[in-house]
């Protein structure tokens, strides 16, 4: 059997705080993070990309973002894999730009932290476009027309491979009426640009429960978060975060873009077996049906 072309991970809505702190006073997110860098190094799976969608840390601070990046770095260099970091709306650009990437050249341009962090990765034939949806102050998502303009230019040259789309913000509604206020506004101007482009899949964060529609004909893929979990059918008049994390494979097998959700809350192993013994009952099991 031929395993994917490519492979990414999502890690979104991570929201790490300093040492000592927990979300909500109850989550130590940065623990859930290395049960789930730690499953990945182990797994021996062959993984191309790491891309952590959006709201890193919890509050922008400095001391966040460099407990975050002490945790990814030696992870990703274990596993052979490219960092790819975008924006959230818990996010703040100078911490995130100044903490998470390293030392310019000296001849480099300053990055302009007023300014969107858009960017583009070419891995393999394979394409990810990185778009920064979020407004200081805000925690809707919006996209200006300067970067819908370069967005077209990036995609007027299909990849080879096809691109994968990152934002933080859904282009698409949710069922939870607090989550959908703040999803990415206008995200008509977004699908105008998509139409007809190589674009196969959009990968989101944000609303802290998963979920899928598209856009433009394109599978919009909202990733579960790594912090905690938003209920989409909570008890009448309440809005309800609850225990749970994951984050979310996304293969490529040809022109296919496969998006998985695993589950990393700790559970009880139902069973546990050799991969081979499992296909070798299969293929019994096929000769007898004929």
């Amino acid at each position: 059997m031929t395993g994917p072309d490519f492979t990414v991970v999502q890690l979104t809505d991570t929201h790490i705080r300093r040492e000592g702190e927990k979300v909500h006073g109850v989550v130590d997110t940065l623990d859930n993070l290395h049960t789930v860098l730690d499953r990945l190094v182990n797994s021996g799976q062959r993984i191309d990309a790491l891309v952590l969608s959006g709201d890193l840390t919890d509050n922008g601070d400095p001391e966040a973002y460099r407990r975050l990046r002490n945790a990814v770095v030696p992870a990703a260099d274990a596993l052979g894999a490219v960092v790819i970091y975008a924006m959230g709306n818990h996010d703040n650009r100078e911490a995130f730009v100044h903490e998470l990437f390293a030392s310019p050249r000296a001849d480099a341009a300053p990055v302009d932290t007023d300014q969107p962090i858009d960017a583009v990765f070419d891995l393999g034939g394979v394409r990810i476009v990185v778009l920064d949806s979020t407004t200081a102050g805000r925690h809707d998502g919006r996209l200006e027309p300067s970067q819908l303009s370069w967005l077209t230019g990036v995609l007027d040259e299909p990849a080879p491979g096809g691109t994968i789309l990152v934002l933080h913000h859904p282009p698409i509604p949710s069922p939870v009426t607090s989550v959908n206020s703040l999803r990415l506004q206008h995200s008509e101007h977004l699908e105008a640009v998509l139409v007809g482009s190589d674009v196969g899949m959009i990968l989101c964060g944000h609303a802290h429960h998963t979920g899928s529609g598209s856009i433009a004909g394109i599978p919009v893929w909202v990733g579960p978060a790594m912090s905690y979990r938003v209920d989409p059918i909570p008890p009448v008049g309440r809005h309800r975060g609850v225990v749970g994390f994951g984050f979310t494979r996304i293969d490529v097998f040809g022109s296919s873009f496969v998006a998985t959700a695993v589950e990393a809350t700790p559970t009880a192993t139902v069973y546990d077996e050799s991969m081979q013994d499992v296909l070798d009952k299969l293929a019994a099991l096929s000769l007898r049906a004929g």
